[in-house]
């Protein structure tokens, strides 16, 4: 057989009356266009997934989704048209100029390179939009017409112009819709039939520009020319193309599926708990667009660190997953929760009003402090939650996070187990904690720091038994900063440490400066644990009292019963050590913090301080049994007893009653400076 016979392929010879040229008009294999049309839908529909990656990557990986965006939405187009063309029949040889050829597909790349990158920003307004469908449309003009140009034939092209007129205006019209759609969908990550829908409206109205720019065409020879006719169909050329094109949309499909369904979840999921974790939930603040309001809900778990230094990080690990299950049931459509840390989740709710979030609080709360049971431990673990709400346009982002830590800090200091909503209060607040941060730095350096002195009374001599040093900090800006607000900002810091050097060095040395002078008098000064984190602590006394030349009978060092709480054999060795140089120790606001009663007869302490909260309140029946018990210890244990927060007379007697005879308080002397501290010894030797 000399020909192959194509179904439905047929030609029309039209010998145009009384002319010397005629016009040829080819038909089209219904086959290839209708594979045509569903090239250019698979392609609109992977360019409108590869979209979503575009705006919401960064990096390298960025331009990575822009390239491949491109090519498959370029390629896309530009097989549809190559498929058109093997669709539309001559019966007669038509080859392609290959440089033409690469040519067009290279504008059809091109211009969606470019109208992607245009329109790649989060937030675009029409003028973009517009310049970047024109590009594209422009390019697939270009596309079309020098891949017409591109064809080697014995017969000649003229085009009609109207119908070239409405061509140009389907691609540009399309190009429009294409880059809505791509917009519309960029930050959707579901309803895939919606993405399905738009990709086949985009199909047929690329293919609508192609056929149209088709029918404009006017394919005509003159009686000089030879007509040359093909012997078949290049079926090889045919299926090599289409399983090329087939190629590329199943390698940007494997890309997606990959990204989708690993890499996604390597980046974007908690290997824990299996909740989204921090790169989501800045992968959320970075698309999200709505301008409603939303809550944000910061919760932290309390006393986690505790389970993990007891009981090891495994069972810490395996808490937060049981968290994070309890968590999952709050998760809806308009409501996530991720987990931003190691035991830090942050709950985010759109459309939020302040009783919404706060009844969600009051649920997760409740959920929070029900029994774990893990591996044999019940564990009873309870959250501190932050709440804030407003909008989250992009100049707010940060501050509506930073509110809802602030808040749930807040809620820790009011006693945890509650939640917190954040106010203007705080936030003023918060400023001027960061401000005394960044200014703690400096202020050794430059000596804002100073110290001043309280006097201790024995009451039972009727003499004066000592001092306690204590730290104060002369802002440049803000004044006397008392601390309370300073000495919680340097222990997050560190700062404590350098600081507490500066104050041991300083009190030893005006100690020693009163002994000279004839007033000798012991000395008081608090250590944090953070000094004991560093196990260094009693070298550090040694060369302070070394350098001060000081007797270390006359120095006292304050601890408080917190410190227990952390490594207690590894302090209670440091005091030891301490204790052995002839340095007193002596725990201050007993009674107030970590209960360390079962501890005293290990710890190596000399003396009790009972808080002021005992003091004031001595009138009272049950405040005076507690203080008789601890005196009536001490005694048993050969400690002293030393009250704090001593104001009026009536406290002095009551004490006295009780047995504690050593006080301190605003009724013997408020904290003084140096240059006080003489005078008010010789006012004090004077009536002794």
């Amino acid at each position: 057989m000399d020909q192959l016979i194509i179904p439905f392929v047929y030609e029309k010879l039209i010998i145009l009356k009384g002319a010397e040229s005629a016009m040829i008009e080819g038909n089209y294999n219904i086959y290839i266009v209708i594979l045509s049309i569903i090239i250019s839908i698979l392609a609109s529909f992977s360019a409108l997934n590869i979209a979503a990656k575009i705006s919401n990557a960064s990096g390298r990986g960025r331009w990575f989704w822009l390239f491949a965006g491109a090519l498959v939405m370029g390629s896309g187009v530009w097989s549809m048209h190559f498929f058109g063309m093997l669709a539309f029949h001559f019966h007669a040889l038509v080859k392609y100029d290959v440089g033409l050829t690469l040519l067009s597909m290279l504008a059809s790349v091109a211009s969606s390179f470019i109208a992607f990158y245009i329109t790649m920003p989060r937030d675009i307004n029409k003028l973009r939009l517009a310049i970047g469908g024109f590009i594209m449309g422009s390019g697939i003009v270009a596309m079309h017409y020098v891949g017409m140009k591109a064809m080697i034939m014995s017969f000649e092209i003229s085009y009609d112009k109207t119908l070239w007129i409405i061509s140009a205006l389907i691609a540009l019209g399309a190009s429009y819709a294409a880059l809505f759609l791509f917009l519309k969908f960029r930050n959707r990550s579901t309803s895939n039939w919606l993405k399905w829908i738009s990709a086949v409206v985009m199909g047929f109205a690329i293919c609508g520009m192609h056929y149209t720019g088709m029918k404009a065409a006017r394919f005509h020879y003159d009686s000089s020319m030879v007509m040359k006719h093909s012997q078949a169909m290049d079926f090889f050329l045919l299926y090599g193309v289409t399983v090329a094109i087939f190629l590329i949309l199943f390698i940007s499909w494997g890309a997606m599926f990959f990204d989708r369904h690993v890499l996604e979840k390597l980046a974007f999921q908690d290997a824990i708990t299996g909740l989204p974790n921090r790169n989501d939930m800045n992968r959320f603040f970075y698309t999200y667009v709505g301008d409603e309001s939303i809550g944000v809900m910061f919760l932290d778990l309390d006393r986690f660190k505790a389970i993990n230094d007891t009981l090891g990080h495994d069972i810490g690990d395996l808490l937060v997953h049981e968290v994070g299950n309890r968590l999952r049931k709050f998760i809806r459509r308009d409501q996530q929760v991720f987990r931003i840390g190691g035991d830090e989740f942050l709950i985010v709710i759109k459309h939020c009003s302040l009783e919404q979030a706060e009844q969600l609080a009051q649920k997760i709360l409740q959920s929070m402090k029900e029994v774990y049971r893990i591996k044999g431990n019940e564990l009873y673990v309870t959250g501190s939650i932050g709440i804030s709400i407003g909008s989250i346009k992009e100049s707010d982002r940060s501050e509506l996070l930073k509110a809802a830590d602030t808040a749930m800090y807040k809620a820790k200091g009011l006693g945890k187990n509650q939640y917190c909503v954040y106010t203007d209060e705080m936030g003023i607040k918060e400023v001027r904690k960061m401000e005394l941060e960044k200014d703690l730095l400096h202020a050794l350096e430059q000596n804002q720091f100073y110290m001043v002195y309280q006097p201790k009374w024995n009451v039972k001599t009727d003499k004066l038994c000592g001092f306690e040093a204590l730290i104060r900090w002369n802002h440049p800006r803000l004044g006397i900063v008392l601390p309370g607000e300073f000495i919680p900002i340097a222990e997050e810091t560190g700062l404590i440490i350098p600081m507490t050097t500066w104050v041991l060095e300083e009190a030893c040395r005006q100690c020693k400066s009163w002994g000279t002078k004839g007033f000798t008098q012991p000395i008081s000064v608090n250590l944090s644990a953070r000094l004991f984190e560093t196990d260094q602590l009693a070298e550090l006394i040694l060369n302070v009292l070394g350098k001060t030349c000081l007797e270390p009978n006359l120095l006292e060092l304050e601890i408080t019963e917190s410190m227990f709480f952390n490594d207690i054999n590894d302090i209670i060795r440091q005091l030891e050590i301490i204790r052995n140089m002839g340095v007193r120790i002596s725990m201050d606001d007993f009674g107030t913090g970590y209960s360390s009663i079962g501890l005293l007869d290990r710890i190596p302490i000399d003396a009790l301080k009972l808080d002021r909260l005992f003091t004031v309140d001595i009138d009272h029946p049950s405040k005076r049994a507690i203080v008789h018990a601890i005196i009536l210890m001490a005694e048993k244990l050969h400690l002293d007893v030393i009250a704090e927060g001593v104001e009026q007379q009536d406290h002095i007697d009551k004490l006295n009653e009780l047995g504690c005879y050593v006080v301190q308080g605003f009724f013997y002397g408020k904290p003084m400076r140096d240059e006080k501290i003489s005078q008010y010894m010789k006012e004090v030797l004077q009536f002794a």
